[in-house]
């Protein structure tokens, strides 16, 4: 389903620097097996769902077909632990990266992690803990909110309001960016079970699907090789929304042109996978971005 669409775009790929810096520190010691009571389940998920440099890569590839030059400033929502600021900052000295999050144990764990790291580019690196819909005193080229996150809002007047806070943080040559999943097999309870390099084993547990109000719950677990589990590492109860309700949202925020980047790839060598679509077939399990211009 969607987990294994998203890890498809990733498994192939080298992790980030950020990701380098936790897992290869890990293994490069020899530290006894991973099981559920040593895990951190910070380095699990990073590992096991995130991919920083394919969503850099992403951003930076869409702006330089609209704008013809390379964004500088970013604003993660839904931050967590500033991965995706962290991959920002390190590859351009003058770009700057701002990450908002309400839970102050994550962005503690991401700066400790993946922003000292960097070294003299964290100073470029601003952490928020706060609500996302709270006031952010600048204006960016980019504003991203990745992993679904913003599922959270489960009703139209919330994620139209977000949607339109959001619109008001954009500088004049700007976008927002944010991704979804669906297919036909993303609104049916199951579980997915994925090998990850380092020892252990993710499951995405999709829980509930309410077909009324499309409210749904999954899980994120851990397994282990010694049979122990990390169950309901990461809990979401989300409101399930679909392509056509998030494009029709964001033009009544006041977003002047919306498009989907449908993935067009033939295979996991393609290095530009997604590109704007209007229609598109249906499949088990896709993952979409959707950018909006201020």
């Amino acid at each position: 389903m969607f987990a294994s669409a998203r890890h498809w775009l990733y498994e192939a790929r080298a992790f980030t620097p950020s990701e380098t810096n936790v897992a290869k520190k890990t293994r490069s010691k020899k530290k006894p097996a991973i099981t559920a009571k040593n895990a951190d389940k910070h380095v699990l998920y990073q590992l096991s769902v995130q991919d920083a440099k394919v969503e850099v890569d992403f951003i930076d590839y869409v702006y330089r077909s609209i704008y013809r030059r390379r964004p500088t400033t970013l604003l993660e929502d839904f931050c967590g632990s500033a991965l995706i600021c962290s991959e920002w900052v390190n590859r351009d000295e003058s770009r700057t990266a701002t990450g908002v999050d309400i839970d102050s144990k994550v962005l503690a764990w991401g700066k400790r992690h993946n922003v000292a790291p960097l070294g003299d580019a964290s100073d470029r690196v601003d952490l928020l803990r706060q609500d996302v819909r709270d006031p952010v005193r600048s204006k960016f080229d980019v504003i991203c909110a990745f992993n679904f996150s913003y599922w959270v809002f489960r009703t139209r007047d919330e994620i139209r309001a977000y949607f339109a806070h959001v619109r008001k943080l954009l500088g004049k040559d700007s976008f927002f960016v944010l991704d979804a999943y669906g297919g036909w097999e993303s609104q049916q309870p199951m579980e997915e079970r994925r090998r990850i390099k380092g020892g252990f084993t993710y499951v995405w547990d999709q829980n509930q699907f309410d077909p009324i109000t499309h409210e749904v719950v999954n899980y994120i677990h851990f397994e282990f090789k010694n049979g122990s589990k990390l169950q309901k590492a990461f809990s979401y109860h989300w409101r399930f929304w679909t392509l056509p309700e998030l494009q029709e949202l964001l033009s009544e925020a006041g977003f002047s042109d919306v498009n989907v980047y449908w993935d067009c790839s033939k295979g996991e060598d393609d290095d530009e996978l997604f590109r704007p679509r209007l229609r598109a077939k249906n499949q088990p399990g896709w993952l979409a971005y959707i950018v909006a211009r201020r």
